[in-house]
């Protein structure tokens, strides 16, 4: 069993099975939550809890967030007990979030003036590959607090790779996340064209999966599609927070802006529903 003590704060779809993943793995962790019965199951196995941000940390070596936006960031380091009311000193941030380069710019910046560290390592995968430690993890930061926590990554995800300095890895998300915009839309257009020919989604799905332009986002995607479900594993409405985030970014291509306004549009009618959803909005 390792010793290290990690404080994990945010306990959605990704956080709570990437937390559990840890805690299989024998690391001592401790959970912040604020929908606390969220909290219960960790405990559960093996967790134990802290009530506020400023709390975990002082509690703990390294503490890993995981949380919706930029302002979900923001008031985890900033709102009162959040983790810059507590004395950070030689302890490690990493923000596994997907949030801009400039608030992981910010909170790196403000970390190392109060004598901690911070990396941001934003993760690509959905549910299936965080239950599974499958995850791909992108980071971004000071390389030998990376070395040094790259085990823990590990743990996680099948790759755990430094793209560069602070930031560099929310910038590395944003890109591989308009990608699979394009993909989303892509395969949708694709299945509604053969389908106004005459081609059924199941004939063309197997043929495209056979083929070299199959990869596993259009094996997934196309059974949801197939099975007419959109229950969110990856939610639209988050893949429009990513566009806009990219938009930031002066990601300005032809296929970008095109994409975003599809899912933006989209995503008033069916921002809860999966991304692989576009397709009704396509077909409208």
């Amino acid at each position: 069993m390792d010793t290290i003590k990690i404080g994990w704060i945010g306990l959605g779809n990704m956080g709570f099975p990437m937390a559990a993943q840890l805690i299989k793995a024998g690391y001592l962790v401790t959970v912040y939550n604020r929908s606390k019965g969220k909290e219960a199951p960790l405990k559960e196995l093996g967790a134990s809890t802290a009530e506020t941000p400023k709390a975990l940390i002082a509690a703990t070596d390294v503490v890993i967030i995981m949380v919706a936006d930029d302002a979900a960031v923001d008031q985890v380091f900033n709102n009162n007990d959040g983790l810059f009311d507590a004395n950070i000193s030689n302890k490690l941030i990493i923000n596994m979030s997907t949030v801009s380069p400039a608030i992981s710019k910010e909170m790196a910046s403000i970390c190392k003036e109060k004598g901690g560290q911070y990396l941001d390592a934003p993760v690509s995968g959905s549910v299936k590959q965080a239950e599974t430690g499958q995850l791909v993890i992108m980071a971004g930061g000071d390389e030998t607090a990376f070395e040094q926590i790259k085990p823990l990554l590990e743990k996680m995800g099948k790759l755990a790779k430094l793209v560069g300095g602070s930031g560099a890895g929310n910038s590395a998300k944003l890109a591989i996340n308009s990608l699979l915009a394009l993909y989303a839309q892509g395969l949708a257009e694709t299945v509604l064209f053969a389908n106004e020919q005459g081609i059924g989604t199941a004939d063309l799905l197997e043929l495209i999966n056979n083929a070299a332009i199959g990869n596993v986002f259009t094996k997934i995607k196309g059974d949801a599609i197939i099975a007419d479900n959109y229950k969110a594993a990856f939610a639209l409405k988050h893949i429009v927070k990513d566009l806009n985030l990219a938009k930031a970014e002066d990601i300005s291509s032809p296929l970008a802006k095109t994409t975003r306004n599809t899912f933006e549009n989209a995503a008033a009618k069916y921002g809860e529903e999966d991304i692989i959803a576009v397709i009704k909005q396509v077909r409208e």
